[in-house]
């Protein structure tokens, strides 16, 4: 990747400008949708959608279980922007499409960002099922120079040189964990380290064992430079991971992971998911940027 790719300025202010012009929607919040969880846009109401490929600069979804669509809408008088699906470098896209919308959205006027993915479990004591608030996370493509960060710098969305420390937002992780108190679903509520890697393929063994050794309690493909970018614009980031499978880390394992899998573990959590997140924007105060 080279930072001739660097989308400009211009470029995301064209994909604002057309979305403005179409929707009188001016969200606080946006919600990207990892695999099988895009019924989170569901639940929105006065919903106005658009598709990927009618907005300028946008790319495409490709993937099963990436529906391909922003929609805008309110949940409970809270205005709010929906990815069905998001963008992975697997697919072939650079590192600054990956992250295009993130900077669409900071131009839009959003203040805070909910990523959720699907991902596989590192960590021995997380079962198929469990949702992981993320508290950090090791981005290995960013550590190898594949950051949407690279090339000159654009001071008008942040800084050069961004801290990650505490990159997701406190208070909207022990918002959290107080919402799924009160729905009593503690039992299945972790807290860990997301490892973001390349894909498409799933981890061999080897490979397994090196992210248990990191420390890294479940690892994807995807979120890590959407929360980059997030975090470089000056938005608050909360994420969750829904585990829908075990990496597997023994060569006497037989079990392999599958894509149709993951989808069926979403499906069966969506419900769950879908009253946390809209418990979090609820109780969350965007005027005030506290939770």
């Amino acid at each position: 990747m080279h930072c001739k790719d660097q989308i400009s300025h211009k470029d995301y202010q064209r994909s604002v400008d057309w979305l403005q012009s179409k929707t009188q929607h001016r969200p606080k919040v946006a919600i990207i949708c990892g695999s099988g969880l895009g019924m989170l846009a569901d639940t929105l109401q006065c919903q106005e959608s658009f598709k990927y490929s009618d907005i300028p600069g946008f790319p495409q979804s490709t993937v099963q279980g990436h529906i391909g669509r922003l929609v805008f809408g309110e949940l409970k008088g809270k205005t709010c922007v929906c990815m069905q699906g998001r963008f992975h470098m697997y697919e072939g896209h650079s590192i600054y499409k990956v992250t295009f919308p993130v900077r669409v959205f900071k131009l839009l006027g959003v203040e805070t960002l909910i990523v959720t993915n699907a991902a596989g479990s590192i960590a021995e004591s997380y079962h198929c099922g469990d949702v992981m608030i993320i508290r950090d996370h090791i981005n290995f493509p960013g550590l190898a120079g594949l950051n949407p960060l690279n090339g000159p710098n654009d001071d008008k969305f942040g800084p050069r040189f961004p801290p990650m420390s505490g990159v997701y937002d406190k208070d909207l992780r022990k918002l959290a964990f107080d919402i799924c108190k009160r729905m009593g679903v503690t039992q299945f509520v972790q807290e860990g380290v997301y490892c973001m890697v390349g894909g498409p393929n799933f981890e061999s063994i080897a490979e397994a064992r090196l992210l248990h050794k990191l420390g890294v309690d479940a690892v994807g493909m995807s979120t890590a430079p959407e929360v980059l970018v997030a975090s470089h614009c000056g938005m608050r980031v909360f994420g969750l991971s829904l585990i829908t499978n075990k990496v597997v880390k023994s060569y006497e394992d037989s079990e392999t992971t599958n894509h149709e899998t993951i989808l069926e573990v979403s499906k069966m959590r969506s419900e769950m998911l879908q009253k946390l997140i809209t418990e979090i924007i609820i109780h969350m105060d965007i005027n005030n940027n506290q939770a």
